[in-house]
């Protein structure tokens, strides 16, 4: 790590002006270049995608092109910062497209934070952009505008907050549960924290195990106690969790639970609290920059396997495991949709990358800096939505 990583971040970013430029494929050197790539050449193309709209995958950048789309109103652990201040990480995210799958994206930045004004602006630039990447948008109105814009443009929308976080968690205990010799479907798993990322972990995780204790700022999320139901997610997932009708915290929820994962705040898993998990306990403390429990604490109480959100550590579950590879799968595949079938398949495909024989309690995912990691993914994405990669670009 960095000694000083941000300042030095600082530094970078005053240096180059931000992080990333718009690059010709072509070049324009002669009045000939210049009549292919302008006018009067470049009438031809338009008029072909005028005559069919689909040619604009043929004559465009539009079929490998993803708008990065954030209201600044949830930007990593800083909050609600604005649009301006959301601009680096939304230009970082682009240079992960592009080193990792080779798909180009720019960052959107909206100076907005109503709802349907970002619906609206999203709806109109579409026709620039293969695929759509919300990004750091408040809950629950993260929820509501990609419901919105998934009904009304015809390109794949992907809350990677969410989705992302949720595919690599659940690939994550995949292969934990293999690591703990525990099957998947007898798994009951607490999820602190049910913004975004914790309420997608949910919905995803829901027809794998046997149950999941959902906990959030009122305690356990319980249909019986609207004091735990802050908003319509919440009562949708009060159907869908909590099995046993459990009340209180935190603390109750974790007794005897055989996964605990953590999308909340530093240092609120304790050591007892982990000495009340099952045997073999998992735990995804993935707080940043410091997580709900270091590992080195839930280890010494029991736990085995243990991952966070930090670099430094062993098991790290970042969604950049999975972005880039589920948005290059299914750009070739050109689908409409981002299923539960597509992320089922890039989850399991992030699962297996990882050899039966190098799993181990502090190998359960592939490095975030392997690149090969996104053609797997990428590569099990279009198959599930094609049926084959024969012939394809991924």
């Amino acid at each position: 790590m960095i000694k000083d990583v941000n300042g030095e971040s600082a530094n970078l970013h005053a240096k180059c002006r931000g992080k990333v430029s718009i690059v010709s494929k072509v070049p324009v050197n002669t009045i000939d270049d210049l009549s292919l790539v302008y006018t009067p050449g470049v009438a031809e193309p338009c008029r072909r995608i005028a005559q069919n709209p689909e040619d604009v995958y043929t004559y465009t950048s539009k079929g490998n092109m993803v708008a990065v789309v954030s209201d600044g109103s949830a930007v990593l652990g800083l909050g609600n910062i604005g649009a301006k201040a959301a601009i680096p990480v939304m230009e970082g995210k682009a240079i992960l497209f592009k080193e990792f799958a080779g798909v180009d994206a720019v960052s959107v930045c909206l100076d907005t934070q109503d709802s349907k004004e970002i619906i609206r602006t999203v709806q109109i630039i579409a026709p620039n952009y293969g695929g759509i990447n919300l990004e750091d948008i408040a809950s629950p109105r993260c929820f509501e505008i990609e419901r919105a814009l998934k009904d009304l443009i015809d390109i794949p929308v992907f809350h990677d907050d969410q989705h992302g976080t949720a595919i690599c968690v659940l690939a994550g205990i995949m292969n934990a549960a293999k690591v703990v010799n525990k099957a998947l479907s007898e798994l009951v798993i607490v999820i602190n924290g049910c913004g975004a990322a914790g309420s997608a972990i949910a919905r995803m995780l829901i027809a794998e195990v046997s149950d999941i204790r959902l906990v959030d700022i009122n305690g356990i999320i319980n249909k019986n106690n609207p004091k735990t139901m802050l908003n319509w997610n919440h009562e949708e997932l009060a159907n869908l969790t909590n099995k046993k009708n459990l009340v209180g915290g935190l603390a109750e929820a974790v007794r005897g639970a055989d996964v605990f994962v953590g999308v909340s705040k530093p240092g609120l898993l304790t050591q007892d609290m982990v000495r009340t998990m099952a045997n073999d306990a998992i735990v995804f403390a993935m707080a940043n920059p410091t997580p709900e429990i270091f590992p080195d604490e839930a280890k010494a109480v029991g736990a085995a396997v243990v991952g966070t959100g930090r670099s430094d550590l062993p098991n790290q579950i970042n969604n950049a495991l999975v972005f880039p590879g589920i948005f290059k799968g299914v750009l070739a595949a050109r689908v409409k949709n981002i299923t539960e079938d597509l992320k089922l398949a890039a989850a399991k495909a992030l699962s297996g990358y990882i050899p039966a024989d190098q799993l181990s309690s502090e190998n359960i995912l592939p490095s975030v800096l392997d690149k090969n990691v996104a053609d797997a993914v990428a590569k099990a994405v279009y198959t599930a939505a094609v049926g084959t990669v024969n012939g394809s670009h991924v």
